[in-house]
């Protein structure tokens, strides 16, 4: 099965999960009355928009490169992660506010409804096959080398991980009694924050792709040394990196013997790509310019 192939159907099972799990949610917190559970809900909804856009994205991004792009369409699966980013954004100021306008209610003496155990229960379902989804997603998105597989995965773990302050938040105000149906809303709000963090750290990356930021530098360092493994070849500078969606681009220049025939010094800059495609993959987008050596 190709690489786009296994990516729809990773994504698909993902989906599936995440249609069955904010409609129990929904059910659950409107039923046991739980605006974490609620707030919870919203969170699988925005997994399953995030869904549809990675099958959308690679879509795209797996098209060849064409006469528009001639570095192919990778950068769309890097905008996919992006998109994912803001979503999560959006969810979690929507999950913000609605928990903290309870919060200022019951600050203000206002009386908030204790959650249900169906609620409780709900939650508890929810960590289980989110956590399942998660491992299932991340082993996934680092075989088939998919930087928006990752990020989907890291919606799912960030989901299971809401589920647990949804958990506690909901246990305490049930079995602590009136004065603990604070924690509820408090519990949302957490889930919230935690949906922050995650969503800068995909936004973060992203960021640094579509701006065309370099390799890491033990990368760049990697590839200095493959190239001076190649005999007759010295010298490596004017190195360029950077990430074109799943694969990785190579500029350089390396010096050689000035007097070596054209045919010869082609044959070393061809070895020079062999091992740095054995190293970073078939799909590696690699320029070496070659120098008489000084």
């Amino acid at each position: 099965m190709n690489r786009e192939k296994e990516i729809y159907k990773v994504t698909l099972v993902g989906s599936a999960g995440n249609v069955a799990l904010l409609t129990f949610k929904f059910i659950a917190g409107i039923l046991g009355h739980s605006s974490a559970m609620i707030a919870d809900a919203v969170h699988s909804l925005s997994d399953f928009i995030t869904d549809v856009i990675v099958l959308i994205f690679v879509k795209i991004s797996s098209k060849p490169q064409d006469a528009s792009h001639d570095y192919g369409h990778g950068k769309f699966e890097t905008i996919a992660s992006f998109v994912i980013g803001l979503a999560l954004v959006a969810a979690a100021t929507g999950i913000i506010v609605s928990g903290s306008l309870k919060l200022v209610d019951w600050l203000g003496g206002g009386q908030l409804q204790a959650p249900g155990k169906l609620a409780l229960w709900a939650a508890l379902f929810s960590i289980l096959v989110k956590e399942a989804l998660f491992h299932y997603t991340a082993y996934k998105g680092k075989t088939l080398n998919s930087q928006a597989v990752v990020a989907n995965a890291w919606h799912h773990r960030s989901d299971a991980l809401s589920s647990i302050g949804t958990t506690i938040g909901i246990a305490g105000a049930i079995f602590l009694g009136n004065r603990w149906t604070v924690l509820d809303p408090l519990a949302s709000v957490v889930v919230g924050l935690i949906l922050v963090k995650v969503a800068v750290g995909l936004l973060k990356t992203s960021i640094s792709e579509l701006t065309e930021c370099s390799l890491p530098q033990e990368t760049e360092q990697e590839i200095e040394e493959i190239i001076k493994s190649t005999a007759g070849v010295t010298e490596p500078h004017n190195l360029r990196t950077r990430h074109i969606g799943n694969r990785n681009a190579i500029e350089v220049h390396v010096r050689m013997d000035g007097n070596l025939s054209l045919h010869e010094a082609h044959e070393r800059t061809v070895a020079i790509e062999q091992k740095l495609k054995e190293r970073f993959g078939d799909d590696t987008h690699i320029t070496i310019h070659m120098e008489p050596e000084k």
